[in-house]
């Protein structure tokens, strides 16, 4: 593989890569794609790379008007992922979707835990992991990217006092999504999240990973 493809290499300008892209075609679609998003957008701040990429994980440039960043939320993912901080997903498919390279955290998925709180509480299968995690949450990156109830519990968790590292919040849904996101945007922790019902995996999955690939410089 040539030094310009290299996951190693700068990963702003022309030398983006995508850490996922794991064949010459892979990084050439890759960098064709930032190189698009970069010209559409700008390519001035971290935050612009958030939104390069969440725009090429959906195929719209206007989704980069959407996201929302709050109390400097790159720096502190950074910070986190370089120490190793656990990183908790609301479903699966954000799990599955989270780089694994570059970092030495885990990656969990909160439907793992608090089965018995869900059928007590009759709350959804997200909300009853997230609560049962409780306290670990505090200093780890928590990445919802489908489950407003999800992030609506984990704004009352914070109010009680936990505080994570790194909130990424981007359910998508007409039900409680558009709120559940402004209700985080209040809270007193690094977040990064969109405005309105959109959203979903590709926009929680990009946030994640562009956060973990700036942690490599």
């Amino acid at each position: 593989m040539s030094e310009e493809l290299s996951p190693r290499v700068d990963t702003t300008e022309n030398t983006y890569i995508d850490l996922g892209a794991d064949t010459l075609e892979g990084y050439a679609i890759a960098k064709t794609s930032r190189q698009l998003a970069r010209e559409a957008i700008g390519d001035k701040t971290p935050e612009d790379r958030i939104r390069q990429r969440c725009s090429v994980a959906v195929g719209d440039f206007t989704m980069a008007d959407l996201m929302r960043f709050e109390h400097d939320p790159i720096t502190a993912g950074v910070a986190a992922i370089r120490d190793g901080a656990p990183i908790y997903t609301d479903i699966r498919m954000v799990q599955v979707g989270i780089l694994k390279r570059g970092h030495t955290c885990t990656v969990e998925c909160a439907l793992d835990y608090g089965a018995d709180i869900a059928a007590a509480k009759e709350i959804t299968r997200t909300s009853a992991g997230f609560c049962a995690l409780g306290e670990t949450l505090s200093g780890s990156i928590v990445v919802i990217g489908n489950a407003p109830s999800a992030l609506l519990s984990i704004c009352k968790m914070i109010e009680e006092g936990i505080v994570p590292a790194l909130v990424i919040g981007t359910p998508v849904g007409f039900v409680n999504a558009a709120e559940s996101k402004e209700l985080l945007r209040t809270m007193p922790v690094p977040s990064v999240s969109n405005f309105g019902t959109r959203g979903g995996t590709p926009i929680a999955v990009a946030s994640m990973n562009e956060i973990i690939t700036i942690s490599l410089k």
